[in-house]
C-alpha cells in the first residue's frame, strides 16, 4: 500500500520586509485510499504546500516521502521522471491543450517518456468511459462544457496510476450540481484506483466529501 509521509516541511520566501514564513513544520502521513482536504484562507500556503507535496518546488526544510523514497534526493532529470509516474495533478483551470481531443489530452502523461503504447492507449478510453465522456473522445475542450474539462483532467491525472493525486481547487469553477458530480467522479475512481488524494479547497461541500479535513493557520496545518 502506498504511503505518504511528510515531517517537519518549512517554507519561505523573500520579501522587501523579510522573510515571509509560509509554511511552518508541517507534518502529515496518510495511505492509500485515503483522501484529505486542506482549506484555509488564501495566501495561507496551500497551494505552496501541494507544489512541494508534487515536487513543483522544493522546501527549504523537512521530508517528503512516498512509499520511503524522498524525490528530492533525485536530480533533476530523475525527479521529472519520478513525477510523471507517481504523482497526478487536477488543476482548477484543466490545462487541456486546446487544439487536442479529449483522448489526446488523456493521453499526454504518457508522451513525456515516447509514443502511448496500447495498453496506455486502452487505459485512457476506460478512464474516459469511468468519467461518463465516452462519446465525446473526439472533442476539442471549446466543445465541452467546464464540468466535462474538468473530467477529462481527472481522468488525465490517473493515466500513469499514480500513487498520489494532488487537486488545487477542482471544483472552484463549477456550479454546485456540476461540483458535487466532478467530486463524486473524482473519489470513486481515487478509491477505485487506491490512491492518495490530497484537494487544496475553499469548498466546504468538497472538503465534507474527503476523510479528513485539515487548515492551514499560520503556516501550520491544523
Amino acid at each position: 500500500m502506498t504511503t505518504l509521509t511528510v515531517q517537519n516541511l518549512s517554507k519561505s520566501f523573500p520579501t522587501p520586509a523579510g522573510s515571509l514564513d509560509v509554511l511552518r513544520d508541517v507534518s502529515l502521513q496518510m495511505s492509500g485510499g485515503q483522501s484529505l482536504a486542506i482549506v484555509g484562507p488564501s495566501g495561507s500556503g496551500k497551494s505552496t504546500l501541494l507544489q512541494i507535496l508534487g515536487t513543483l518546488d522544493r522546501p527549504d526544510s523537512g521530508t517528503v516521502k512516498v512509499d520511503d523514497e524522498d524525490p528530492f534526493a533525485l536530480d533533476d532529470n530523475q525527479i521529472a521522471r519520478w513525477r510523471n509516474q507517481r504523482i497526478g495533478f487536477i488543476f482548477q483551470d484543466h490545462h487541456l491543450l486546446p487544439q487536442l481531443s479529449v483522448i489526446e489530452n488523456v493521453l499526454l502523461p504518457s508522451l513525456a517518456t515516447g509514443v502511448a503504447d496500447q495498453d496506455q492507449a486502452a487505459r485512457a478510453g476506460e478512464l474516459i468511459d469511468a468519467v461518463g465522456l465516452g462519446e465525446r473522445r473526439s472533442h476539442r475542450p471549446s466543445q465541452l462544457s467546464g464540468g466535462e474539462r474538468e473530467r477529462v483532467a481527472i481522468a488525465r491525472a490517473l493515466l500513469m496510476r499514480p500513487s498520489l493525486v494532488l487537486a488545487d481547487e477542482p471544483t472552484g469553477n463549477l456550479d454546485r450540481r456540476t461540483a458535487e458530480s466532478v467530486t463524486e467522479v473524482l473519489k470513486n475512481l481515487q478509491r477505485e484506483h487506491d490512491a492518495i488524494l490530497i484537494c487544496v479547497t475553499h469548498s466546504d461541500s468538497l472538503a465534507a466529501a474527503m476523510d479528513d479535513r485539515r487548515e492551514l493557520i499560520d503556516g501550520k496545518l491544523v
